[in-house]
């Protein structure tokens, strides 16, 4: 109870100083004092207290297929309240050969965080009744020149028995691969392939993240060019090819433009990314609405980013 007090005091007071920002100085300026709790690492850390985020935060995706290559186990988790509810634990096949892959018939299974982009139903008897299609190669994948295409979670053959491996797809049992699809909403699904259980993610991690997106758009709403480009790893790359250098250029002859411009986040998805390089990233899918006198954005905003002494980089964005 002292708790809950002191909790409707402190909110009584900050409802107090906003009604005599507004008062004094407009709404604006109303928006722009609660943008600014956004920008801290409390207030997420506050928000997250009774959230379970060990596989990451999500505002859209609603289920999560989760595939560990040492154990070769598919969980299926479905997002509930404040945390996850499990709906499936199945067994799998996956690649013929151990490792990441990186090449077209390397025979390897993937790591990393992927959409599932369809949903295959005439196909060869050997891959079972349906197939999902997942996103691989995704953006980050092509930046570190993987390729190959086709990595599928499909079935096992209905006439035929085959060996307990595949060229890199994930294959389960016919009648649980279709519990997994009655189960679940494509667009609202995300697959993480990984060799070993998914470290988990921490809520420390997770709110400096969200304070870092913030702050990251806080300085791109206000043409900061320098504070804009101290959020990105020496090492990014944009989708489209340019190098840090070039996309500094790029945005400075933006910025100099010294325009009204409006930023908005909605259906933020921060989810921990497995991979083969040993560095703590996560995948940034959101969507964005952007507006200037000259040009408007509505879509998918993009980012990977790593963790490095308490602070992010952006390793790549889309």
């Amino acid at each position: 109870m002292r708790i809950l007090g002191t909790f409707l005091l402190i909110t009584t007071f900050l409802f107090a100083d906003l009604i005599d920002v507004y008062r004094t100085q407009g709404i604006e300026a109303v928006k722009e004092k609660l943008e600014s709790q956004l920008r801290t690492q409390t207030y997420w850390e506050k928000y997250l207290e009774n959230k379970d985020i060990q596989y990451g935060y999500y505002e859209s995706t609603k289920y999560l297929i989760v595939v560990d290559k040492d154990s070769k186990k598919l969980k299926l988790l479905k997002k509930v309240d404040n945390g996850f509810s499990q709906m499936a634990d199945d067994n799998v096949i996956i690649g013929e050969r151990p490792g990441d892959k990186k090449r077209e018939g390397d025979l390897k299974t993937p790591e990393g965080v992927y959409k599932l982009t369809n949903k295959l139903t005439k196909l060869d008897p050997f891959y079972g009744p349906l197939a999902l299609v997942t996103s691989y190669p995704n953006m980050y994948d092509k930046i570190l020149n993987k390729d190959g295409h086709g990595i599928w979670i499909h079935g096992m053959p209905l006439n035929e028995n085959r060996e307990d491996y595949t060229k890199g797809c994930i294959a389960l049992d016919n009648i649980n691969l279709e519990k997994l699809e009655q189960s679940i909403d494509l667009d609202k699904s995300i697959v993480l392939i990984s060799k070993k259980k998914i470290e988990k993610s921490t809520k420390e991690d997770i709110s400096l993240i969200l304070s870092s997106i913030y702050k990251w758009k806080d300085a791109w709403k206000k043409s900061d060019l320098d504070k804009y480009i101290s959020f990105y790893s020496k090492d990014f790359k944009k989708s489209n090819g340019y190098d840090l250098d070039r996309f500094k250029e790029y945005k400075k002859r933006v910025f100099n433009k010294k325009e009204d411009t409006q930023i908005e986040f909605s259906n933020i998805n921060v989810i921990p990314y497995p991979n083969s390089l040993n560095k703590k990233i996560y995948r940034i899918l959101m969507d964005e609405k952007y507006r200037t006198k000259n040009y408007k954005f509505d879509g998918e905003k993009e980012l990977f980013v790593e963790i490095i002494d308490n602070r992010i980089e952006i390793l790549a964005e889309g």
